[in-house]
């Protein structure tokens, strides 16, 4: 909560208000009219009568907005991704590291999100092109390139048999496969290395990923921008995709919050 600032007033010769605070008696000297004395004492029972003054917009723009979420994963490290609104295409990405129980940021950089804007987590529907909002962790990191130097996630090299399922008739459902299982119909899959520069380097977002719900969608990443806005994962300029792979530290437990900036997918409710 932002602190509330209180106007304190010097001492000066003991007399105190009924509140406390101590305040400088006034007094007629000669040849003081009673209208002068009676609009000085005025004056200084408005000045103690006025409320404190209101905490500034600028004030709490300075609370880092992981002091402000309702949940951050319990770790040390957290990327926000943040949209105007559900039907913004595009956003920022922020990522903090937490030290000393304090949150400061460690980087930005301007993001784009699904052709279809953003939607809640929990009610998505597959091939609407939303981003998912929400809370998830990052399972591992990917890429047709090589990581970055200082990469710590666990780093799996795209391959010409590198596929992510997407079919939701698959057991492999929203799993990275290679090669494609039979019950993995490619129509309805991703072969990764036929988007080299969006995968370039990427992370796995954990949405619909540890309990698949089928229908809900699949294959939801961090990764490289392309030329416009995504199929529904969230993307950033590739020198800022390789300076969060650096560095993220899965000892630290990242996560990622996807959301808005005012409404039911605030970004704050996560």
């Amino acid at each position: 909560m932002p602190m509330t600032h209180r106007t304190t007033h010097p001492a000066t010769d003991g007399t105190a208000t009924a509140a406390g605070s101590p305040v400088r008696a006034v007094r007629a000297g000669p040849g003081v009219p009673p209208a002068a004395l009676l609009s000085a004492v005025a004056a200084v029972l408005f000045a103690l009568a006025a409320p404190a003054p209101a905490a500034t917009a600028s004030s709490v723009h300075r609370i880092p907005l992981p002091a402000l979420m309702a949940d951050t994963g319990g770790g040390d490290q957290l990327i926000t991704a943040r949209a105007p609104t559900t039907r913004a295409t595009t956003g920022t990405v922020r990522w903090w590291q937490r030290h000393n129980g304090r949150w400061r940021q460690a980087g930005s950089a301007p993001a784009r999100f699904g052709a279809g804007g953003l939607t809640e987590g929990g009610t998505r529907v597959q091939g609407t092109s939303t981003t998912p909002t929400g809370l998830y962790d990052l399972p591992f990191a990917f890429g047709t390139a090589p990581p970055p130097p200082g990469t710590a996630s666990p780093y799996r090299r795209v391959g010409a048999d590198s596929w992510w399922c997407e079919d939701n008739a698959s057991a492999s459902y929203n799993r990275w496969v290679a090669p494609l299982p039979p019950d993995c119909a490619a129509g309805e899959s991703e072969r990764l290395a036929d988007h080299p520069t969006q995968y370039a380097r990427a992370l796995v977002i954990g949405f619909n990923y540890h309990r698949p719900v089928h229908g809900r969608g699949a294959g939801i990443f961090l990764h490289v921008n392309g030329k416009g806005a995504t199929a529904g994962c969230v993307s950033v300029p590739a020198g800022a995709m390789a300076r969060i792979l650096a560095w993220v530290r899965p000892s630290a437990h990242p996560h990622i919050a996807i959301g808005t900036a005012y409404g039911p997918t605030a970004l704050t409710r996560y």
